[in-house]
């Protein structure tokens, strides 16, 4: 029986993987992605103390050497189910159940979708909800960037390095985001931004994006705006899927902890964006791992 599996091996998953390891534990880690979360997705990381500006695939990397460096264990796969026998529990794969004393859930978050018609069949055809990865496949191209928020304005930005228009779409009449952000995007000569719209339509040609219908969100009126990429940053969903039948997701959507990372359900921990709280960042992140992996550690 292992004494800790951590679902999700993004910022909080490693942290906590570095602590609880450290201290001897035998850890086994799950990701069905490449380590880091959406480190892996963020062009720069510029508000993590001690570091200069630095790409987040290279912070996500450095964390993961460091997380396994005292002897725990990755395993890519998704986790489907977890289920509570007291004293232990048992973590379900599609291969495999895992027998372990202590549960941490560090899965993290997705972006919110759009939910318009024709969304899911033109993913990768024109709509794409990471610019790093997907960025320079629209070189030289027009694109829309939905969103008003700290995400959609940094995205926005990175886009503008490689294609000749950004489009960026917010449905308010202010951006949401910091204004040190703001003041950045606005000295870029190829964002237009487009204040009190919302997409309403998906237009579509031979099976890939050719346009957007938004909508005013005022008045209703509609308009038509051509471009060959979709990128929708207008929020979060919690990915707690797992932890559904042990009864400890809120109505929000999130898991409620305490001081500790400590669920309802006693031996099963959270940490990380998936955690209620007010502030999702990576510093907070590495946080939460820490506090969970020490005092998890604690424990035996």
């Amino acid at each position: 029986m292992l004494d800790l599996i951590i679902i999700g091996a993004g910022p909080a998953g490693l942290s906590a993987c570095l602590y609880a390891s450290r201290a001897g534990l035998d850890v086994l880690i799950f990701d069905s992605a490449a380590p880091g979360g959406k480190l892996n997705v963020t062009a720069q990381i510029e508000n993590y103390p001690g570091l200069k500006p630095t790409p987040g695939p290279e912070i996500a990397f450095t964390m993961y050497e460091s997380a396994l460096s005292f002897g725990a264990k990755m395993e890519y796969g998704e986790v489907l189910d977890i289920k509570d026998y007291g004293d232990y529990k048992e973590v379900i794969t599609a291969k495999q159940t895992y027998q372990t004393k202590y549960v941490l859930i560090a899965t993290g978050t997705k972006e919110r979708q759009m939910n318009l018609e024709k969304e899911n069949e033109l993913v990768g055809r024109g709509i794409s909800y990471c610019a790093v990865c997907d960025g320079p496949f629209f070189k030289n191209q027009e694109v829309a960037v939905i969103g008003g928020g700290n995400s959609a304005l940094e995205e926005a930005m990175y886009l503008a390095t490689l294609c000749k228009k950004v489009h960026l779409i917010v449905r308010r009449d202010v951006f949401r985001a910091d204004k040190i952000i703001q003041d950045r995007l606005l000295k870029s000569e190829n964002i237009e931004v487009h204040f009190k719209r919302k997409p309403a339509e998906i237009l579509e040609e031979d099976n890939k994006v050719k346009g957007l219908v938004l909508e005013n969100s005022e008045t209703g009126e509609k308009e038509e705006l051509m471009i060959n990429g979709i990128f929708p940053f207008i929020g979060l969903d919690p990915m707690t899927q797992c932890a559904k039948s042990l009864g400890i997701v809120n109505a929000e959507g999130y898991i409620d902890a305490n001081e500790n990372m400590e669920t309802a359900v006693k031996g099963v921990f959270v940490a990380g964006d998936v955690r209620s709280k007010q502030l999702r960042q990576v510093v907070t992140a590495t946080n939460d791992g820490a506090i969970a992996g020490q005092y998890i550690a604690s424990l035996k």
